[in-house]
């Protein structure tokens, strides 16, 4: 369990191990590219989440990292769900959880980049 544990916590510090590990994979094993792409953006996102909040937290000395992602993300589900209703006249859940994932991924992977951007700059000024 504690190898577990240590392995999540691992692919959460660098997030594009997973991505290319879940991508190198399934090609090796389905050959579809796109499918393929689509199941790693997928799981990475939780890593993402995972990484881009602790980072918040480290940046801002904050333990409102993880809420606050939440907190974006249900409220962009709800405003693409809005637009679902007034577009279509009703909700498809499946296509709404998909879309609110993907742009999870699009927007947790510049977080992740910015904040480490952040964190490097603010661990070297302190280190001086």
């Amino acid at each position: 369990m504690e190898f577990l544990r240590n392995s999540f916590i691992t692919l959460s510090v660098i997030p594009v191990v997973p991505f290319l590990m879940v991508y190198f994979i399934g090609m090796g094993l389905k050959k579809d590219r796109k499918s393929t792409f689509l199941l790693a953006m997928d799981i990475t996102t939780v890593f993402l989440l995972l990484s881009v909040s602790a980072l918040f937290n480290n940046i801002f000395q904050s333990g409102f990292g993880f809420y606050l992602i939440l907190l974006i993300v249900l409220i962009s589900a709800g405003l693409i769900g809005g637009a679902q209703n007034r577009l279509k006249g009703k909700v498809d859940g499946k296509r709404l959880f998909r879309a609110v994932w993907r742009l999870c991924f699009l927007f947790m992977g510049v977080g992740y980049l910015m904040f480490m951007f952040v964190g490097l700059i603010k661990y070297i000024s302190q280190a001086m």
